[in-house]
């Protein structure tokens, strides 16, 4: 019988148990407009899912201070909490799904390249910060996804073994983060096609939301 307590979901968020990517695209939209830059909405969110913010923007500005970081990063972060605060819900099927997974006792972790503020803007937000035993985020390493980092850490945070978690993504990078940490993945299709999910290292399952999947039956299938 499998030791649910031995077993770890970590899933990331934006994107994940929330479908709010295009409102980050959105967000930097505005941003490199007010700063004279342009951009292709859907390219810059592929290529930057996953990264943090310190990440990205020297890709886009250039060579820029700390303090023009900070500033830029800041900004992005306030057009997106104010953009996404009236739709903010979490994906459908998502607090059902905690809540089983929780009964069973299988341990959870976010694992997100969101800034703190943006973390507690969703987390706390929605109240679901108490699924939780572990938060990982931009912070706690230094690069962001594909580097898997992020998901090692969090395993570890849980204390257990990478072979025996499974990762929630959307992101490309994502995706390939977990293949680097040695964990496979299911992917939840708020940005890339099920199709070219399923194409990639890691990935066993891509669904639209979590209505349709249950714990008790990934674990067995998966990390028994």
């Amino acid at each position: 019988m499998v030791e649910f307590n031995s077993r770890a979901f970590i899933f990331d968020m934006d994107g994940t148990l929330v479908d709010n990517m295009h409102v980050h695209t959105e967000a930097w939209a505005k941003l490199l407009e007010e700063n004279g830059v342009e951009m292709d909405a859907y390219k810059f969110l592929v290529a930057t899912a996953g990264k943090t913010n310190r990440e990205i923007l020297p890709t886009v500005f250039g060579e820029i201070s700390e303090d023009r970081i900070t500033e830029l990063a800041k900004r992005k972060e306030i057009l997106y909490r104010d953009a996404y605060l009236p739709i903010r819900k979490p994906v459908d099927g998502l607090v059902e799904f905690l809540t089983e997974a929780q009964s069973l006792g299988i341990k959870m972790a976010v694992a997100t390249a969101a800034s703190n503020p943006n973390m507690e803007f969703i987390l706390d937000g929605l109240d679901l910060r108490r699924f939780f035993g572990a938060v990982t985020t931009a912070t706690d390493v230094k690069v962001g996804k594909p580097d898997p980092a992020m998901f090692l850490v969090s395993a570890a945070k849980l204390g257990v073994e990478p072979k025996n978690c499974i990762v929630f993504e959307d992101a490309i990078g994502g995706f390939e983060a977990a293949h680097r940490a040695g964990m496979v993945s299911i992917g939840i299709t708020t940005v890339n096609s099920a199709e070219d999910i399923l194409k990639l290292d890691s990935v066993v399952e891509a669904h639209a939301d979590f209505t349709q999947m249950r714990p008790q039956e990934l674990i067995e299938r998966y990390v028994s």
